[in-house]
């Protein structure tokens, strides 16, 4: 009897991707499982030829095969090493399901990795330390290697023992109705090794909690959101396993006068009306120092003036951003009797000609006589 497409039999496209492949293998083996279906010789077979189809499609060789050749690429008659070439179904059938069974990966061996966990120290600078770059001093809590037992967990003069439940392996094999699948060994919990005579400072953990102080270099131009790696300061690994790394997540506190977007800064500059009305020239800062900034003759608030150069050089390169100074004409306040009629001769002059010196007013006002048919 020929044999069904594998694609076919998983119900899935020849396009699919690994993963769409491995969750529709998973609903196969889950509804015909030999346990669930018991003295169901069809549903037997049918999950068969599901493990067939996925332990050829899930190895990247052996379905680049059988793509370009079909069944014959892939039959180990052939000589393409195929199904039955080194797999079994328990092998598989674990990779798939070992999440949710507690197994290990394929083929069910190996002590897992105990490598210790990753940090993360928040870091709080200002906009002048991030943008020149700084060095810094930090105190992180974490867990180091035991000085005692030198991280093994073992009473000083003795080692730890390799398990006898597991052989070292990390793993046990336990028989679930047709297959066999791969846990963690209850004795020594996936260490591979047992600890006879634990050490008396660390309790056979092999790591203690410590306050660790670290110099951290801070290059010029980080921003916040950005990360910078400190290999091996994170968790020390259990019984003398590799140390995790240590990241310092960078938090740039708000400024009083600027506001960072990417290489550039913003500014608000407020100016007097005289100043907008007659144009002037006004000092400005920048985190290098004040520089002058020319203000023409009518200019309006909310304009935008950029001074080239004067922004943030990124920490990870290109050139220096730009400055964007944006005016904000105020309004005087307090005005003493002398001053208000200053003003309001102003205004008189003013309303001789409105259009002329506040075109957009007089724009605005003829947009309202039009909207309601005044005009």
């Amino acid at each position: 009897m020929a044999k069904r497409d594998f694609y076919e039999v998983l119900g899935v496209a020849k396009a699919a991707s690994a993963d769409e492949i491995k969750k529709a293998y998973r609903k196969l083996a889950m509804k015909y499982h030999p346990d669930r279906n018991p003295d169901d010789k069809s549903a037997e077979e049918k999950f068969k030829e599901a493990n067939e189809a996925y332990e050829i499609l899930s190895d990247e060789d052996k379905r680049a095969a059988y793509d370009r050749h079909g069944h014959a690429g892939v039959d180990p008659n052939m000589g393409a090493g195929g199904f039955g070439g080194g797999g079994n179904f328990s092998d598989i059938f674990g990779d798939v399901f070992g999440d949710i069974f507690g197994g290990g990966g394929r083929g069910g061996g190996g002590q897992r990795s105990s490598r210790g966990a990753d940090l993360r120290y928040t870091l709080e600078l200002s906009l002048e330390e991030a943008v020149r770059g700084t060095k810094v001093q930090i105190r992180v809590p974490t867990q180091v290697a035991c000085e005692v037992c030198d991280g093994s967990g073992a009473k000083k003069g003795t080692m730890p023992e390799t398990c006898r439940t597991c052989a070292g392996a990390g793993q046990v094999r336990v028989q679930q109705g047709f297959f066999s699948m791969a846990q963690t060994c209850p004795t020594c919990r996936g260490r591979g090794k047992t600890i006879k005579d634990p050490c008396n400072a660390c309790h056979g953990q092999g790591r203690v909690e410590k306050t660790k102080t670290l110099d951290v270099k801070i290059p010029a131009g980080v921003d916040t959101g950005d990360r910078i790696r400190l290999s091996g300061e994170g968790q020390a690994g259990a019984n003398g396993a590799q140390a995790g790394d240590l990241y310092v997540q960078v938090q740039v506190r708000d400024h009083e006068i600027f506001q960072r977007d990417g290489a550039d800064l913003y500014c608000e500059v407020p100016i007097s009306f005289a100043d907008a009305a007659l144009g002037g020239e006004l000092e400005v800062p920048t985190l290098d120092g004040r520089v002058k900034l020319r203000i023409p003759e009518g200019t309006q608030t909310g304009k935008l003036f950029r001074l080239r150069g004067k922004g943030v050089s990124p920490v990870r390169g290109g050139g220096p951003g730009d400055m964007l100074c944006r005016v904000l004409v105020e309004t005087p306040v307090q005005l003493n009797k002398r001053q208000k009629e200053l003003l309001r001769e102003f205004q008189q002059t003013m309303d001789d000609d409105g259009s002329k010196h506040s075109p957009k007013k007089s724009g605005w006002f003829d947009s309202v006589l039009n909207l309601f048919g005044d005009k």
